[in-house]
């Protein structure tokens, strides 16, 4: 699909379309496309206030967007689970050695992907772009019975003025080609609102729920602030509580910092 421009369409301009949009740090997913040439990274670190004992308490994600012709960009996403340590507690020994949870830790495997406009211009108010991933067999030994994950989603979102946007998000990811994975996937569907707090700050809300056939509905929320000193910079600070949406992704609540940032502007 040859990328066009509507000279009919006068909103390139806005905040909306002009500023930083990163995909993180909610399960949403932004119909943002960078331009051809352009390259974002989204990261981001997340504190779990209430693991499980053998759980690791911190999360880290980054996520590489490249741009390309077409009105489609190129992603490659790596997750890390920081390993837990912790010593007896029983009495003092300081001569202890830390003992390291045995759950999977360190770098989960890889999941390459590509965000597509279905729509015919990137700077119409309403949006409608897809995004195919796929989970990758690689990452550290201690993560068990690796296989390949498909997953898909369908994005729409729409503008509300010039510096407000609703997104939406409906996908589905399964574990491996069988008809049995396919009944045992995951649906998702989320829903998020953004929009500014003065000049250069601004705020994110989001609630989600995935669906599985064999545990049902399971809800969440994502919520959080952003310091925004330059179009293509962000910072945030967010809080949530809810299931993970990926096979590694932790579950419950936590508070999490993150940067994103774009080049060129």
């Amino acid at each position: 699909m040859a990328q066009t421009v509507d000279i009919h369409v006068d909103n390139a301009d806005t905040p909306f379309i002009r500023n930083i949009r990163p995909d993180r740090p909610g399960q949403t997913v932004t119909t943002n496309i960078l331009r051809p040439g352009q390259v974002q990274l989204d990261m981001g670190s997340q504190l779990q206030l209430h693991p499980a004992p053998t759980t690791p308490t911190a999360f880290s994600r980054g996520l590489l967007r490249v741009g390309f012709f077409g009105l489609m960009e190129f992603r490659v996403e790596q997750n890390y689970r920081h390993a837990l340590q912790s010593t007896a507690r029983s009495e003092p020994n300081f001569s202890a050695e830390p003992t390291v949870s045995s759950g999977p830790a360190g770098f989960a495997p890889l999941t390459v992907g590509a965000k597509m406009l279905a729509s015919s211009n990137q700077d119409t108010r309403s949006q409608v772009a897809v995004l195919a991933e796929m989970t990758l067999r690689t990452g550290d030994a201690s993560y068990l019975n690796k296989v390949y994950e498909p997953a898909a989603r369908l994005l729409v979102s729409q503008q509300l003025g010039r510096r407000f946007g609703l997104e939406a998000n409906l996908g589905f990811r399964q574990r491996g080609f069988k008809a049995a994975d396919t009944s045992r996937g995951q649906y998702l569907g989320t829903l998020a609102l953004n929009g500014p707090l003065g000049q250069h700050f601004g705020f994110f809300t989001e609630t989600y729920t995935t669906w599985q056939r064999t545990t049902g509905w399971k809800p969440g929320l994502t919520s959080g602030l952003y310091w925004r000193p330059a179009p293509n910079l962000r910072l945030d600070v967010s809080a949530g509580n809810g299931p993970g949406t990926t096979t590694y992704a932790p579950t419950g609540a936590y508070v999490g910092i993150g940067l994103s940032a774009r080049l060129p502007r």
